[in-house]
């Protein structure tokens, strides 16, 4: 007789585009899946969540195990975490609410050290994780999700009660498993904080520049000057990188760059908050990356630029 295993319950906080997605993709593949909402709950909870995959086609779960308060939801073992880094602070009570015994939290986030202010706010006992999606991802409306390429996620092990190397591993190859299990492209990567300096050779120029410059991915990778200045940016962010300690893989960058040139035309997330008049990510995606670089002797003048003209516009924003 076999052992019949035992799925992992999981539990998304932040049911944006993010954790829409891998939430809906997750509870596709027969994992016990729960939403924590806060506007969109009656729209969730009426008509379900709608994922339009780029290669999949419409998809619908409906219904959907959905809650407006983390106290009525059951503890999960796992817990993704799907919104935005400006509201991480205020989430930490609903994740200690919702987390099970020894529960592991994945942070679905951009930016640098963006698990440390939230890991003063947890308790001891639960172990925190960064997950880095390569996705082309947004919110169409209440409860409705456009998926256009890729989907990709990188997860490492930030900090929590496993007690060596091989453990944390363990940890971070089952959190890989669980979207290899969706049939989502998952890498357990042994060093969260270089990961994290990859993802942001793409979200540095990309996002900043979407903002700065008013245009999505097509019109800038058609333009010679755009072209140069993504790249300048993307070679900054190396540097600022090596400069702390994390070589990149080789041609890294070039690869981001021509695999922008092959996506579909996208607005980066930083552009979706800019046009809804939300807070900009700037503190992960450029004051901690700039900060460490410059801890570590190295200025990034182009970055810093992008950055200062970034604050302008967002302060005038609100």
């Amino acid at each position: 007789m076999t052992d019949t295993v035992v799925k992992p319950r999981i539990g998304i906080i932040g049911t944006g585009a993010i954790g829409g997605f891998y939430g809906v993709m997750l509870a596709r593949a027969g994992f016990d899946v729960h939403f924590l909402l806060r506007s969109e709950f009656s729209a969730v909870a009426e008509r379900g969540l709608h994922l339009d995959h780029a290669s999949l086609g419409p998809l619908v779960l409906n219904p959907v195990q959905a809650y407006s308060s983390a106290a009525d939801m059951p503890p999960c073992d796992w817990l993704l975490v799907g919104a935005k880094t400006t509201s991480n602070a205020d989430l930490a009570p609903a994740i200690i609410q919702a987390a099970a015994p020894d529960a592991k939290v994945l942070l679905l986030q951009n930016g640098l050290d963006v698990e440390d202010s939230l890991r003063e706010l947890l308790p001891d006992s639960l172990h925190l994780l960064g997950g880095l999606c390569l996705i082309c991802v947004h919110r169409a409306g209440p409860g409705v999700i456009t998926h256009q390429a890729l989907g990709a996620v990188n997860v490492g092990y930030h900090s929590g009660p496993a007690a060596d190397e091989q453990a944390r591993m363990n940890i971070v190859e089952e959190g890989a498993g669980l979207f290899r299990a969706a049939g989502i492209d998952a890498q357990a990567m042994p060093n969260l904080h270089q990961a994290r300096w990859q993802k942001l050779v793409w979200n540095i120029p990309y996002n900043g520049l979407s903002v700065l410059l008013g245009a999505s991915t097509t019109p800038l990778m058609a333009d010679a000057d755009s072209r140069a200045l993504i790249q300048a940016l993307m070679a900054e962010v190396v540097q600022g990188a090596k400069a702390c300690g994390h070589d990149m893989p080789p041609g890294y960058a070039d690869y981001l760059f021509m695999m922008t040139e092959k996506m579909p035309d996208y607005w980066p997330s930083m552009y979706h908050d800019f046009l809804h008049k939300r807070p900009l990510e700037l503190d992960a995606i450029y004051t901690r990356p700039l900060a460490a670089a410059k801890a570590a002797g190295c200025e990034l003048p182009r970055i810093e630029v992008l950055y200062r003209s970034l604050s302008f516009i967002d302060r005038r924003h609100h």
